[in-house]
């Protein structure tokens, strides 16, 4: 891990709650996994990869590279109706350690009500708190509410763009630390 401080892995906004993953999380992951492929009209694979065991192990490994890193990938939950609706926070993507990448995934259901920007302004405040300088987000080219809610928090277009012509662009955007928020 860098000399940084760790990201909180729970945070609490005046909406939201956003905590570690619980291996009984699998499931809602799973149903948002089927949710974003249904959108990309494929399937989670022939095969029905991957399985909620597969989640599962995916959630430990999470847990294990949250303690080794510093960076959490946290749930979402609605602090009125808790429940999954979703996920954000800091991981290596496509990133690095050094300068990682905020991630972010809603239900189709919690679309629309503000939640991602919520949550995507208390994690990059908790980045700013623990000394992160810059952090980056791919976002598909095609995914304009996603691009919004990244400049909502301070993100703004790099002009680095990764050319996948079977699942779209993915566009760079960047945030230095303190970069402040746009409206």
């Amino acid at each position: 891990m860098t000399s940084l401080r760790a990201v909180p892995t729970r945070l609490e906004t005046e909406w939201l709650l956003l905590r570690p993953w619980r291996e009984t999380d699998a499931t809602a992951l799973r149903g948002l996994w089927a949710e974003r492929d249904s959108r990309a009209r494929r399937r989670i694979t022939p095969d029905g990869h991957p399985t909620v065991a597969e989640l599962e192990e995916q959630i430990r490994e999470g847990l294990r590279g949250t303690e080794r890193t510093g960076l959490a990938l946290l749930v979402i939950e609605r602090r009125a109706q808790p429940g999954f609706v979703g996920y954000c926070g800091l991981i290596v993507g496509q990133a690095s350690e050094d300068e990682p990448e905020l991630a972010y995934e809603l239900l189709r259901g919690a679309h629309g009500r503000g939640f991602a920007t919520e949550a995507a302004r208390a994690v990059v405040a908790a980045a700013d708190a623990a000394g992160w300088r810059r952090l980056w987000a791919t976002i598909r080219a095609w995914n304009a509410p996603s691009r919004r809610v990244a400049e909502k928090v301070g993100f703004h277009a790099s002009g680095r763009v990764d050319a996948d012509p079977e699942r779209g662009d993915s566009l760079w955007f960047v945030r230095d630390a303190g970069g402040g928020e746009a409206r």
